[in-house]
């Protein structure tokens, strides 16, 4: 099909039209999501593009799901792309679908199942007209509120209509369509299915099943066409919370998803999702392993004993959180008047509001605050990026010089040519970056954010010590609490 314009607009005309034969036209849309997806299939086609890490796992069960011709649910906690998934199952619909012009809920005009349609066509026969619909408009989805009604989601009975037309009011051509039928023959998707009120769950599968549904005491016979597919949370969808148990045994598949099982599939997540390619007058990199503590940041969460596990860390604190380091990087080189900023552990400090208002903390996190959550899962973060770096690497020299009385106190407001100027003074730390892939020739931003991380993963192992407010300063040999400084500078010791 290649132009609406080139498309059959009559029933006669459609009925001859060699493109799309009587038997395509009479498909439900599971049998039609069902054959494009074997032909995807037999094509070795990728079906779910941009979507990393659900190949072997969640990827499968869809797509027997739709070769069951299944209506399914997605379980999962928050952030795993449940809602992304299912609005990409449009890709699996015809590109056009005729229907019958002006109809509300797009009537097969083969076999319409709305009055007003079946008039319309026993009247004008082969010259009723026919409309085209592209698959994008065949999708309807839903955010499930307490206060959905049955008028929202069904429809309704609307007096003014039956006023208008002079027809009884308890008429079937009175119906105002809701959202589902205004799906019809295509994808009704309903997102925190759970929060539904129970009658509203009544009524779903009540369509579901019998195809039929009472709106004010009156009976509506509505055989839709649609496929249904729905997400919840698990700590939601149970017989015991707040779910009606002949609506969960209505549909097909259940399906759990889940946050990446590797580092490298977060990172390609949080990579393609986030925003870092950005028009600005500095040149932006991101280092590796800036782009591994942020990850690994999020890994940590995940386990950490003071996260609410039932809440789970969505992927969107990585993406949020790099979007940050990189803003916080870009603000700097701007001030500093630099041409390249590069992100160093200290901004991932510095985004922090990215991080607090994602993680539900349990009760000895909330005791201990948000704020120092966060931090104390950063410096896991960064203690276990490092490890992978310098496991093995004799950094003995860098801990030496600060053993011996060696300080630095470094400006966060400092340009990168005065940081390197100070770093270089510790002996054995620029030498170092050579193991983060660096030479000599990097921009002065590149060579400062390395060295500041040795600086920070030395820091996260406890071979130097560091005072949150005002900075860095050496692993004393006596527990005792580093003297008070309350300047806005970091101080190495």
């Amino acid at each position: 099909m290649k132009h609406p314009s080139v498309f059959p607009e009559t029933l006669g005309a459609l009925r001859g039209y060699k493109n799309y034969p009587t038997t395509l036209a009479r498909r439900t849309v599971k049998d039609e999501l069902r054959q494009n997806l074997i032909c995807k299939l037999e094509r070795k086609e990728k079906l779910f593009p941009g979507i990393v890490g659900y190949e072997d796992t969640v990827v499968p069960q869809i797509v027997n799901a739709v070769l069951s011709r299944h209506n399914f649910i997605l379980l999962g906690l928050r952030g795993q792309a449940k809602t992304k998934l299912i609005r990409m199952l449009i890709n699996l619909l015809d590109e056009q679908m005729p229907y019958v012009a002006g109809c509300e809920i797009r009537d097969n005009p083969f076999s319409p199942i709305c009055r007003a349609c079946r008039d319309l066509i026993e009247a004008k026969g082969d010259d009723t007209p026919i409309a085209w619909l592209p698959r994008e408009q065949r999708y309807v989805e839903k955010l499930a509120t307490p206060d959905v009604t049955i008028a929202d989601m069904i429809g309704d009975i609307d007096p003014i209509k039956a006023a208008r037309q002079g027809q009884n009011i308890s008429d079937e051509l009175t119906v105002h369509y809701g959202l589902l039928p205004r799906a019809n023959r295509g994808i009704f998707a309903i997102n925190e299915l759970p929060d539904l009120a129970g009658k509203i769950q009544v009524g779903l599968f009540n369509i579901m099943q019998e195809g039929d549904v009472q709106i004010k005491g009156y009976p509506v016979r509505l055989p839709l066409d649609v496929l249904l597919v729905f997400t919840a949370n698990p700590e939601d969808y149970t017989a015991r919370g707040k779910i009606i148990t002949p609506l969960k045994d209505r549909i097909g598949s259940e399906i759990r998803t889940h946050y990446p099982a590797t580092l490298e599939h977060g990172l390609a997540i949080t990579e393609q999702e986030s925003w870092t390619s950005r028009t600005s007058p500095v040149e932006l990199r991101v280092p590796d392993y800036i782009r591994e503590i942020v990850e690994q940041l999020a890994f940590s969460a995940r386990e950490d004993k003071k996260v609410d596990k039932r809440s789970g860390v969505s992927q969107r604190l990585p993406i949020s959180v790099l979007e940050n380091v990189a803003s916080n990087a870009e603000r700097r080189a701007l001030m500093s008047g630099e041409a390249v900023a590069v992100p160093r552990v200290l901004d991932i400090y510095a985004a922090l509001p990215s991080i607090t208002g994602k993680l539900e903390l349990e009760y000895e996190g909330e005791l201990k605050g948000g704020d120092q959550v966060a931090r104390e899962l950063i410096r896991l973060a960064v203690g276990k990026v490092f490890t992978q770096y310098f496991d093995g690497e004799n950094l003995s020299q860098v801990v030496q010089w600060f053993e011996l009385g060696g300080s630095l106190k470094l400006d966060e407001t400092a340009s990168s040519p005065a940081m390197v100027k100070d770093l270089s003074r510790i002996q054995g730390l620029m030498e170092k970056t050579g193991v983060l892939g660096l030479g000599a020739s990097e921009p002065d931003a590149v060579r400062a954010s390395a060295a500041e991380f040795i600086l920070e993963g030395l820091y996260a192992h406890r071979r130097i010590s560091r005072n949150e407010e005002a900075g860095f300063m050496a692993e004393p040999r006596r527990r005792e609490p580093p003297p008070e400084d309350k300047s806005k500078k970091r101080q190495y010791q």
